[in-house]
């Protein structure tokens, strides 16, 4: 039997500059493992396989050949390709520093045009961001840069609380360690939920399905320019656990109500209340990751009177119920 007649899909990993090669490599052994661990020893079925290759820039490009795209490595070299998948990988410069990538968009654009589906992790959202392609779709990319791809990319829905969203012909995934989230819903759609899960346990890693909302650090902006507002975050975090209402914010910025409500929105992305919840709950989280003390003792000193109020917002910004934040964080767990 020809081993070609068992590859259930050829999935590409595109390598661009500045791209994590942990992941491509990483990707690689996962897809190899998933049609080699699972089979049973005394099987004689051949099962099926994924095909992997890698796609870039050939190692001797020269100027006026930057647009054309080579596989480099294949695991079926001898066979024409027909590529299922294509995985834009994370980056391990910040999205701020990533270069311009015309050519891979171009290439990510005419493999879809011809029936492949896309997939990014992390920041290799920007570069399928590039193409065009996720325009006036919901996609993930990490928390940290859901903002940024916002910005820099209007027309895209940046939803960063999920760890993958599955479009159909476009996948996307968060973290930068999200390609083995990734992997392994790809696996799951190939080769079927035994063999994902057979991998994961030899990998010692989890199926798919976390979120992002765990991991989200709430990192404020203090560079809108904007003093008196900034004075009233200073404010905030200086006196989260107080009762405050908005006209009292408003009293510290020396702003009428509807003034300060309206520049504190656009100056933070958040409303008052949102900010003053955000600070509260990172307060909690940090006394739930490096103290034992008891959560309704940790929910009155962050500002909640009533345990379950301040049960009901953390679960609500984090994903998880106090007890199984401090069981998977703390230091003691």
């Amino acid at each position: 039997m020809d081993a070609s007649s068992n590859i259930v899909a050829e999935i590409g990993l595109l390598i661009y500059p500045n791209c994590q090669l942990a992941a491509i490599y990483g990707l690689t052994d996962l897809f190899r493992i998933a049609g080699d661990w699972p089979q049973q020893k005394n099987c004689t079925e051949r099962r099926p396989c994924i095909r992997v290759s890698h796609w870039g820039s050939p190692p001797d490009v020269r100027q006026g050949a930057a647009n054309r795209l080579v596989c480099l490595w294949d695991s079926y070299a001898e066979q024409p390709h027909d590529l299922s998948y294509i995985i834009a990988p994370p980056s391990i410069v910040m999205p701020e520093d990533m270069l311009q990538m015309p050519a891979e968009a171009e290439w990510l654009t005419d493999r879809h045009a011809e029936g492949s589906k896309i997939c990014s992790v992390c920041a290799g959202a920007f570069v399928l961001a590039e193409s065009g392609l996720i325009d006036g779709r919901r996609v993930t990319t990490h928390w940290a840069f859901a903002d940024l791809l916002s910005r820099r990319f209007p027309k895209i829905d940046a939803a960063a609380q999920d760890m993958v969203l599955d479009d159909g012909d476009i996948l996307t995934a968060g973290g930068i360690l999200a390609w083995t989230d990734l992997g392994l819903t790809l696996v799951d759609r190939l080769m079927g939920p035994s063999a994902m899960l057979a991998t994961a346990k030899f990998l010692l890693i989890d199926p798919p399905g976390r979120q992002q909302l765990p991991y989200h650090t709430f990192n404020p902006r203090f560079d809108h320019g904007d003093e008196a507002i900034v004075r009233v975050q200073h404010h905030v975090h200086a006196h989260a656990a107080d009762q405050q209402s908005v006209r009292d914010l408003a009293t510290v910025a020396k702003l009428g109500e509807r003034t300060f409500l309206r520049k504190f929105t656009k100056c933070t992305g958040l409303r008052p209340t949102q900010y003053v919840q955000q600070v509260r709950v990172a307060k909690a989280r940090e006394m739930l990751e490096t103290t034992q003390r008891p959560v309704d003792q940790i929910s009155w000193q962050v500002g909640y009177r009533d345990p379950a109020a301040f049960r009901k917002v953390f679960l609500r910004l984090t994903g998880m119920v106090p007890q199984s934040y401090r069981q998977r964080f703390g230091v003691g767990s």
